[in-house]
């Protein structure tokens, strides 16, 4: 299917500039003041808002080379002592230019930060200039990052649908629920999430393409769900169709198949009215047979798109019908907008359990929230370094209120950091910029956050752990994970291993997924041995600060060996130490569960923000008991 290329040449230049300017003046528009004329259409009285222009490089005046926008990441910036605290890191990664090609999606994401850090660091200068009369004040507080979104903030666009703005991307609990009745010729429609639009590329990419065909297509003549993805680089990706051609292989997503088996069977219940007034379903003989297919021409459906930790899920009417798994690169986070088009009558869109950042302002206990500051003349027992991404606001927050509220964290013992990567929306860039200074815990990135580059983040955690904190030991963790501090330490302080040691769960007998369709695939080429080394899974394993050192001073010298899995990849290092002389101690910690939770845990995976602070108050009445919360 070819994408339409468009735009006049000098208009479109000309447009730009003003646009540009404006934008930075008011970087959502004017998408939440618009008023309604025509209450009884809802999605048709709202008229566009402005999007930002997209620039092509072939067609500008100002072309960019890599190296200058790579630069731009590292230039010197006029900004304060305690801004940079959160760029401890940055500069001791600018080696990554040299290795971006190593792993998928390296090169892009430090070209896409470059341009990210350029506009984010124009908005801060901005402000820093005094532009703060009554307009610049109500732009910073609408470009908070809002939790909900609905009808008003719909746009129609060239009669060839409508779009649902979401300024801060999705998170994982996110949903969109659209209301709407298949109508026209054939009652064909479309649902697409898309990204932000790049510089040079004609359209954005699309996460997710969600194809409701109620009459077919060239493969089939009956009602087909079609789910794909489009990128400029890849073209549209495989098809995956509902009802699926071999349903035998139908694989799970979030433990929900991708396509449910109902969908496509035969269905020959009645309906019919009673002489009651109500609708009751019934069987008969004789009757003839349907198919089941959640969308019908002409009846009201309310559809669910449902953020899940592996993929999208679609509920119709309470039942869930497809699943679809995130591919690389096309992550919940980048989606910037809702596009429906089509043969469909739309009555309402809502958007809910969007990333949202907490109002410092009016937090009674912000003070207890900041994080220690590290003194110079005192050692790390331990330092934590988080993974997380920039719209995950309120994971970082349910964090700061439970187990970083340890003793041994508020007193300056352990250390805790959010290592964080930059976002292309410059309005989550913002308030994740904010964040970081309020709290002084974050550890920005200089790449744009995707899945296969967290293994830079490792590397980012051992020298933040050993250059900057000078801890006696490094731990990783995700911003999902439960850890109890007090109870690492006591372990650490019991096994007394410190040099050498990998301590968490680990796993001494695993192999590559060699499935192409595996989110942990991994070729041949990459690793062509049968078997990883031993490793420890990525929810919470520690090592000592001999090993964090090593892993520094193999990436300067050019010889660290790159891996997407970043937990495999620290096991793949110290392997490497190992036939090197390094004597290595394989501490097992059972409980450190990589999947939910366990009572007597001392890291609980999974956990969502309710989750981490109802396991925080089991801690303080219980005490030592360490017991779940809900089912497990």
């Amino acid at each position: 299917m070819k994408k339409r290329h468009g735009g006049v040449l000098f208009a479109s230049l000309f447009m730009l500039l003003v646009l540009r300017y404006g934008l930075l003046k008011n970087p959502i528009g004017e998408i939440y003041s618009l008023s309604p004329s025509n209450a009884s259409k809802p999605l048709e009285w709202v008229h566009p808002a402005l999007q930002p222009a997209v620039q092509n490089p072939e067609n500008s005046s100002q072309v960019f080379s890599t190296d200058t926008i790579v630069s731009s990441l590292f230039a010197l910036r006029n900004i304060s002592n305690e801004e940079q605290k959160s760029l401890q890191t940055w500069n001791l990664l600018k080696h990554l230019i040299d290795h971006a090609q190593v792993l998928s999606n390296g090169v892009e994401a430090i070209k896409e930060a470059g341009n990210a850090w350029s506009s984010l660091m124009a908005s801060i200068e901005e402000e820093r200039l005094g532009y703060t009369n009554e307009s610049s004040n109500r732009r910073v507080k609408e470009k908070q990052c809002p939790h909900f979104l609905n009808i008003m903030n719909a746009t129609e666009h060239d009669n060839s649908g409508y779009k649902l703005w979401l300024p801060c991307g999705l998170t994982q609990g996110s949903s969109i629920t659209i209301i709407g009745i298949p109508d026209g010729l054939l009652g064909n429609f479309r649902i697409d999430l898309t990204g932000e639009e790049l510089p040079g590329e004609p359209d954005p990419p699309i996460i997710l393409h969600y194809n409701v065909r109620l009459h077919g297509d060239k493969i089939t003549e009956d009602p087909v769900i079609v789910q794909n993805t489009w990128t400029v680089a890849h073209d549209w990706g495989e098809e995956e169709r509902c009802p699926s051609p071999s349903p035998e292989n139908i694989k799970k997503v979030d433990e929900l198949d991708q396509c449910n088996k109902m969908v496509g069977r035969n269905d020959t219940r009645v309906t019919g009215m009673h002489s009651d007034g109500s609708r009751r379903s019934s069987f008969q003989e004789g009757t003839k047979v349907r198919r089941y297919f959640p969308f019908k021409q002409g009846q009201l459906s309310v559809a669910t798109l449902r953020v899940g930790m592996e993929g999208i899920q679609m509920i119709v009417d309470g039942k869930h019908i497809t699943s679809f798994a995130y591919r690389e690169t096309l992550e919940p986070w980048l989606v910037s907008e809702v596009r429906i088009s089509g043969d469909v009558k739309l009555i309402s869109v809502v958007a809910s359990g969007l990333p949202t950042s907490e109002d410092s302002e009016h937090a009674i206990d912000l003070e207890v929230l900041k994080s220690a500051p590290l003194s110079p003349k005192r050692s790390l027992d331990l330092f934590i370094g988080v993974f997380s991404t920039a719209n995950n606001f309120k994971r970082r927050m349910a964090v700061r209120r439970t187990w970083m509220q340890y003793a041994a964290v508020r007193s300056g013992e352990v250390a805790v950091r959010f290592f964080v990567g930059l976002h292309k929306s410059q309005i989550v860039n913002e308030e994740l910029w904010n964040e970081a200074w309020t709290y002084g815990d974050i550890q920005l990135m200089p790449f744009v956050d995707y899945y296969s580059l967290i293994t830079w983040k490792t590397l980012a955690i051992c020298i933040f752990g050993t250059e900057v904190a000078s801890a006696k030991y490094v731990t990783k963790t995700d911003d999902d994970a439960f850890v109890r501090v007090d109870e690492m330490l006591a372990s650490l302080k019991r096994i007394k291993v410190s040099h050498g040691l990998l301590y968490g769960l680990i796993n001494s007998d695993s192999r590559p997924h060699r499935s192409t369709e595996s989110k942990w695939y991994i070729s041949p080429e990459e690793w062509s041995e049968e078997t990883y080394p031993p490793w420890a899974h990525g929810p919470g394993y520690v090592v000592s600060r001999d090993i964090a050192e090593a892993v520094y001073k193999r990436y300067k010298e050019g010889r660290l060996k790159m891996f997407k899995l970043e937990d495999v990849a620290m096991g793949i290092w110290i392997a490497e130490m190992k036939r090197e002389g390094l004597e290595v101690k394989y501490e097992m910690e059972a409980r450190v569960y990589n999947e939910g939770c366990k009572d007597g845990y001392v890291v609980a995976h999974y956990q969502g923000p309710r989750e981490m602070l109802c396991l925080w108050q089991k801690l303080q009445e219980e005490g030592n008991g360490a017991r779940c919360c809900g089912e497990r």
